[in-house]
């Protein structure tokens, strides 16, 4: 099974078409869409908590950082725990999307 996942993720390119034109092929782990990229996603940051004290939720393949906020020492703490997240992510050199929100809960 090492073999075939190995496999899988080695010398994997992509590319866009759209009528005659061509985009460039880029190099990438898991292809997006793919079964499998859950399940390596789950399997890559297993242990990613291990340094944060805020809470974490795991879906498909998305991670979200989050604590309830009572005051500056909850702020300085999530920011402590965000800042560990992007230095793991750097080491393990994985993007972390800094546009996407998530839906929020909105006072009133």
């Amino acid at each position: 099974m090492v073999v075939w996942i190995r496999e899988f993720l080695i010398d994997r390119s992509q590319g866009v078409s759209v009528g005659m034109h061509y985009s460039e092929e880029v190099t990438s782990g898991v292809p997006k869409g793919s079964v499998l990229s859950p399940l390596l996603f789950v399997a890559y940051v297993k242990f990613i908590w291990r340094n944060i004290e805020s809470k974490i939720r795991f879906f498909a393949d998305e991670c979200v950082i989050y604590r309830k906020i009572l005051n500056i020492k909850y702020v300085e703490k999530l920011q402590t725990d965000i800042n560990r997240l992007g230095d793991w992510a750097e080491g393990n050199e994985i993007k972390i999307n800094r546009n996407k929100r998530t839906a929020s809960r909105q006072p009133g």
